[in-house]
């Protein structure tokens, strides 16, 4: 594997994990009220416009970090929609 390769996939690891402390506390408090539908869209959208860039210039990292971080999106979305229709 190239230097740049591994770089990048330790670069969207990092940048990925971030969103598991949002989804934790979320999970822990049934509330993600302070998340706005349109910026987890927009991210999602981002995202998928990302996955697809990777997928054509075929780099591994791109492809990686952003499915990852589109099923954390879709995640929330999904976490956000059950917790508020229980109220």
């Amino acid at each position: 594997m190239e230097a740049s390769t591994l770089l990048g996939l330790i670069a969207g690891g990092i940048t990925s994990v971030g969103f598991i402390p949002q989804i934790l506390k979320g999970y822990r408090t049934k509330k993600l009220d302070d998340l706005s539908y349109l910026m987890l869209l927009v991210l999602a959208v981002g995202m998928t416009l990302w996955l697809i860039y990777g997928i054509m210039i075929d780099e591994l990292p791109v492809i990686v970090a952003n499915i990852f971080g589109g099923i954390c999106t879709i995640f929330l979305i999904i976490m956000k929609k059950m917790y508020s229709l229980k109220k």
